[in-house]
């Protein structure tokens, strides 16, 4: 009895070994040919539907989408990029590698390395310089829907790095975002001005406006206390465009003569 029992354990083992090599193989296969958009579902998913990649190719290591900014759940704001949006991901050590690459708005693929901690990731960009048109913002609903910004965006990071820690965001190095020659459908008058945003990593993380040129100045200093931002600014007309951006003042804060207090948080 104990011979038949050897026998056929000895005849089953090879089949053992072929369905576990088979299975090996089909999640290896199911890993490296991973559709893109498993990517989209996940970017959905993260960003509560706020950036989407639509009409995803590719899989998830090399493909391509077409970038959306929209207004989240129940909204029916969106705005897409003019050219599709290209990656290449990599595993490196404990997380992975990614090159991403716009045609219309990078000159250079910008540089992400990401890994997952405990808790939380860690995703570092390298320095990089990109441009984006402002009607994109539109697709991100409420105000700027309303507002319909036009004009250039630029974006420059230096040693940014991104901390999310139990659903806290800490971080360190700076962003720089430039508006340039900015105009909105409330103003008849174009451009408004240029402006530049400055986002500080520390702790706390700081936010800076300042105004480059301009009939409309816009000023104003936040940091973030948890994950709200607290935000004082103001709004002000030259005194002969008052009535050009009159109603722009009105929708970006309350109104004190010929300027609007701004308030976040």
């Amino acid at each position: 009895m104990a011979r038949r029992s050897y026998r056929h354990t000895a005849e089953a083992a090879p089949w053992r070994w072929a369905w576990t090599g088979a299975s090996l193989g089909l999640l290896l296969a199911l890993v490296v040919w991973a559709p893109a958009r498993w990517l989209a579902a996940g970017l959905a998913q993260a960003s509560q539907g706020q950036v989407q990649l639509a009409d995803p190719r590719g899989t998830l290591w090399d493909g391509s989408a077409q970038l959306v900014l929209a207004g989240g759940a129940g909204s029916r704001d969106s705005t897409a990029l003019p050219e599709r949006l290209r990656w290449r991901i990599r595993p490196s050590g404990l997380g992975v590698s990614a090159q991403l690459r716009a045609e219309c708005c990078m000159a250079q693929p910008l540089q992400v390395q990401a890994a997952a901690r405990w808790g939380g990731a860690h995703i570092t960009l390298a320095d990089s310089q990109s441009h984006w048109p402002a009607p994109l913002l539109a697709g991100l609903g409420a105000p700027w829907n309303t507002l319909q910004p036009e004009g250039q965006l630029t974006l420059d990071t230096q040693g940014l790095v991104v901390e999310l820690n139990a659903g806290r965001l800490v971080l360190a190095g700076q962003a720089r975002l430039e508006a340039i020659d900015m105009a909105s459908r409330l103003s008849t008058l174009k451009p408004m001005g240029s402006y530049r945003v400055t986002l500080t990593g520390g702790n706390p993380n700081t936010l800076q406006l300042e105004t480059l040129a301009g009939s409309l100045q816009l000023t104003g200093s936040g940091q973030w206390v948890g994950n709200r931002l607290r935000f004082d600014g103001t709004a002000t007309a030259a005194p002969d465009r008052v009535d050009a951006l009159s109603n722009l003042l009105n929708i970006l804060g309350r109104r004190d003569g010929a300027r609007a207090i701004i308030k976040v948080g």
